[in-house]
């Protein structure tokens, strides 16, 4: 009765056909958008075929899971530039299998050192803005592809950006899904004169689907990142020039700045969900509310549920609500912060929170609210290779097109993460110089016997920590596999607690795909929740399974995106 309905009609579409999709396969999941991708030898699953294709090549003539990785992320660069580019930040899981050890990298930029809240106060702004230089800290996705070459890599930075340089100088058939985020951004880069030019056609409109863009500027900073083995960015040509700009639009990040950043290796920290471990990197991203939900669910039996099931979904809405009010109060850079992580993620505190939980009604004695979180474009991608390395890597430049604002000729967009700190001298994420903000990216891994087992990660702002659980329950709890958990329809809960520090507004609102049955989404409202039936962003998930009977991979990519998953 509560089955997720694959091909419902989407509400308010008069486009929609309740035929298209209504298909039955003859064997597996009968509603699956195809078959998972399965490979002997290596995998690389993202967001456009073009990046996994530069990532495969990589693979194929022996480069390993990190190369492939960094070959795929500067090709999203080019071809999804509204997500992410080396304007953005960078965080990375990667399994090395000669050490038999996890590693994880935290390439997030801070805040410029020059920039303190009283730039804010004095300018009458309560909260960062969304647009424009005041917005932008350190872009550390450059740092991020030198750390992992540097101790991981086995290739030039040259051979890596070579098929990215020529996508960009020759030009590429823009993708449906692509087109349409980057429709939605004409008018706000219309403002800004170096962003037209570089991302328009014509200075005027975006390109349509089918149509062939180019960025030749980008190419151009491609290749002397590719000379200099990307020390341009931060210490010549390119730094330079992003400084240069920033005092031009009376910005405050300068070349002491880019000058003086440097990723960071940190450690990933997990918990076990029903005998599988599975890891997160801590703050100052939201990884950790993954690990928090996923410990209040364990103590509920999913399995006699299905994945549209309203008691299933009530308490997943429930256990986010709970993560995300802590998520609000103590997530932040923990150089700055004394986060009590190991007590956030703890079993005994995960029973505690599940109590606070009535089966029967929806919690609204919780924050809630932040229409920040909900927008966030950002690729993510994965790439095991023959010896089972694997690369669990996520960028993004935060909004659609970041701050708006593209660094004169260079062919990219600045990110506006800055614009997730907050003003309050109080919030534990408050603005400090030289300080990162409050990260949304979050990149995932799965081990299980003390092996890599599952390589994946969600897009998209605040349901990034939701996405992660749906997929996990789907594969664990539900038995499905890494295509079907990631065709499910899903559930996004708005309205929780703000890392910047504004106050909650009651209970929030579920939003839930087409695929959630009437009959669902009912018994939800009787248990109080606001359910809303929109087309919204519910995500951008790829995932590699590595079957070690077999030896053989099972790759997926999210049918809400271009993206695909190819292997050999």
């Amino acid at each position: 009765m509560f089955a997720v309905v694959a091909g419902a009609e989407t509400p308010g579409d008069s486009n929609a056909s309740s035929e298209i999709g209504g298909y039955d396969r003859p064997h597996g999941f009968a509603h699956q958008s195809r078959s998972e991708t399965v490979a002997k030898h290596g995998m690389v699953a993202t967001s456009h075929p073009l990046a996994s294709q530069a990532g495969l090549d990589v693979l194929r003539e022996g480069g390993n899971a990190v190369d492939a990785a960094i070959a795929a992320n500067a090709m999203l660069g080019v071809v999804e530039p509204m997500s992410c580019g080396i304007g953005g930040d960078l965080f990375a899981i990667v399994w090395d299998a000669k050490t038999k050890q996890l590693y994880g990298l935290n390439a997030s930029g801070r805040s410029p050192k020059r920039i303190n809240r009283q730039v804010f106060v004095d300018r009458g702004l309560d909260e960062i803005p969304i647009e424009g230089p005041l917005s932008w800290s350190v872009p550390g996705c450059v740092s991020g592809w030198q750390a992992l070459r540097s101790r991981f890599g086995t290739r030039d930075l040259s051979r890596l950006l070579a098929p990215s340089i020529e996508t960009a100088r020759a030009g590429f058939p823009v993708t449906e899904i692509i087109a349409g985020g980057w429709a939605n951004s004409v008018e706000s880069l219309l403002k800004y004169p170096d962003s037209a030019a570089t991302y328009l056609i014509d200075g005027k409109r975006a390109p349509k689907a089918g149509e062939i863009f180019r960025n030749p500027n980008l190419a151009a900073t491609y290749q002397k990142l590719a000379d200099t083995h990307g020390n341009a960015f931060y210490r010549g040509e390119v730094a330079d020039e992003i400084a240069a700009f920033s005092k031009r639009n009376e910005g405050f990040l300068d070349e002491a700045d880019l000058r003086d950043h440097s990723a960071e290796w940190v450690d990933p920290v997990s918990t076990d969900y029903r005998g599988y471990r599975v890891w997160e990197l801590p703050p100052n991203g939201q990884g950790i509310a993954a690990l928090q939900m996923l410990n209040v669910l364990e103590t509920v039996d999913l399995s006699k549920y299905s994945p549209g099931h309203p008691e299933y979904l009530h308490w997943l809405t429930e256990a986010k609500k709970l993560a995300f009010a802590d998520r609000a109060k103590f997530y932040a850079d923990m150089d700055f912060a004394d986060v009590p992580v190991d007590q956030l993620i703890s079993k005994q505190y995960g029973r505690r929170q599940a109590a606070r939980i009535n089966p029967n009604r929806s919690l609204a004695d919780v924050p809630a609210g932040d229409p920040k979180l909900i927008s966030g474009d950002t690729v993510y991608l994965t790439v095991v290779d023959k010896d089972r390395n694997c690369c669990s890597l996520i960028q993004s430049i935060y909004y659609g097109f970041g701050s708006q604002m593209t660094v004169g000729d260079l062919g990219f967009a600045m990110q506006n993460r800055g614009a997730l700190f907050a003003l309050d001298e109080d919030h534990l994420n408050r603005l400090e110089p030289g300080k990162r903000p409050f990260h949304t990216i979050i990149p995932a891994m799965v081990t299980r016997d003390d092996r890599p087992y599952f390589c994946f990660g969600v897009m998209g702002g605040d349901m990034q920590p939701q996405g992660h659980v749906q997929l996990l329950v789907n594969l664990i709890d539900f038995g499905m596999n890494v295509q079907a958990a990631g065709d499910a329809a899903r559930v996004r809960h708005v309205g929780s607690a703000r890392p910047t520090g504004t106050p909650a507004e009651g209970a929030g609102v579920l939003h839930v795909e087409s695929g959630i049955t009437d009959e669902a989404v009912a018994e939800l409202e009787a248990k109080g929740h606001s359910v809303s039936r929109e087309r919204s962003s519910y995500g951008g998930y790829q995932g590699i399974l590595i079957d070690w009977q077999h030896n053989v991979l099972h790759g997926a990519t999210e049918a809400r995106k271009d993206g695909i998953a190819l292997g050999y």
